[in-house]
């Protein structure tokens, strides 16, 4: 996260905070393009009362949120490098 902000401040003179701003856009949108994945139920885990009977048992959100960290580096990169093809 902190080399792809660096990269956007120094080779596309975003400030800090837009580049905090669109990066904080990108990882939330990506988030919910990862939650789905391995996302399965195998009926191994009872329900504990209150909760869902559609939520996911063991839904890894440790995994998926350093997926979406991942993910979200590359495509925050390549956003930054469209913004001069845009005119912006």
């Amino acid at each position: 996260m902190v080399p792809a902000l660096a990269a956007a401040k120094a080779l596309f003179g975003l400030t800090w905070f837009g580049a905090a701003a669109l990066y904080f856009v990108v990882w939330w949108t990506l988030l919910f393009a990862v939650l789905p994945f391995r996302a399965k139920d195998d009926g191994s885990q009872p329900l504990v009362p209150g909760q869902d009977p559609g939520a996911p048992p063991l839904p890894q959100m440790r995994r998926k949120a350093l997926w979406t960290t991942l993910l979200s580096d590359v495509v925050f990169l390549l956003v930054i490098a469209a913004f001069p093809l845009a005119g912006l």
